[in-house]
């Protein structure tokens, strides 16, 4: 079995029963608890409704995509052993990572977040990552600062 993921064993995922976006369909699986897709649907769909009345955009798929866009990271640093020295090399990252990790950094961020339902607390992430601010947009910036600081060991990516 290879190491990297082709497109042959990539999982095809189907679009979403309400916006027939993919996008939404995957964010709902990142939110699934326990096997609960209902009610990690259920929370999703009323993030996004809440998300879009709060920017005052009619479409929340607009909203969503562009809050995914604005919280998909360029670069990450894997670490490398070479010498016997650890670095933490840059990499550009493409596609179907990008997006995996926009994901994760959104489900995370909403809940960390307390005091309110995990609905709300995704509209707020949501509102949050479109305005460019909040616990998503700052990991992002968090690995690119990171990389940025690290981008002298570039050199040995191609070792």
């Amino acid at each position: 079995m290879p190491r990297k993921v082709t497109v042959s064993l990539q999982r095809k995922i189907n679009p979403d029963r309400k916006y027939q976006s993919v996008l939404v369909q995957r964010l709902i699986n990142k939110t699934m608890l326990s096997g609960k897709k209902l009610l990690a649907e259920r929370a999703v769909y009323e993030a996004l409704e809440i998300a879009a009345k709060k920017i005052g955009n009619e479409n929340p798929l607009e909203v969503f995509e562009k809050a995914l866009k604005n919280i998909s990271p360029n670069f990450e640093v894997k670490s490398r052993r070479v010498g016997g020295a650890n670095y933490q090399i840059p990499f550009s990252i493409q596609g179907h990572r990008q997006l995996h990790y926009a994901f994760s950094w959104l489900v995370q961020a909403a809940r960390k977040r307390t005091g309110t339902s995990y609905a709300q607390c995704l509209a707020s992430e949501l509102v949050d990552a479109y305005n460019e601010t909040g616990g998503a947009f700052k990991k992002k910036e968090d690995t690119h600062k990171m990389a940025e600081a690290n981008r002298a060991f570039a050199h040995f990516a191609r070792v």
